[in-house]
C-alpha cells in the first residue's frame, strides 16, 4: 500500500508540473505582440514585446 502512494504522488507531481507548464506558455503565446506603455509612480514606461 506504501509503494501505491508514492507512485500516486510522483504522478499526481508530474501532473501539477504539465498543467502549469502549459497554463506558462499559453499565456507567452497569447502575449499581444508589439510596444507596452505604462504610466505609473515613476514615470512613463516603454517596452518592446
Amino acid at each position: 500500500m506504501n509503494r501505491n502512494n508514492g507512485l500516486y504522488l510522483v504522478i499526481g507531481a508530474l501532473a501539477v508540473v504539465v498543467i502549469g507548464l502549459g497554463a506558462y506558455v499559453y499565456r507567452e503565446e497569447t502575449k499581444p505582440q508589439g510596444v507596452e506603455l505604462s504610466i505609473g509612480r515613476d514615470g512613463v514606461s516603454i517596452q518592446e514585446n
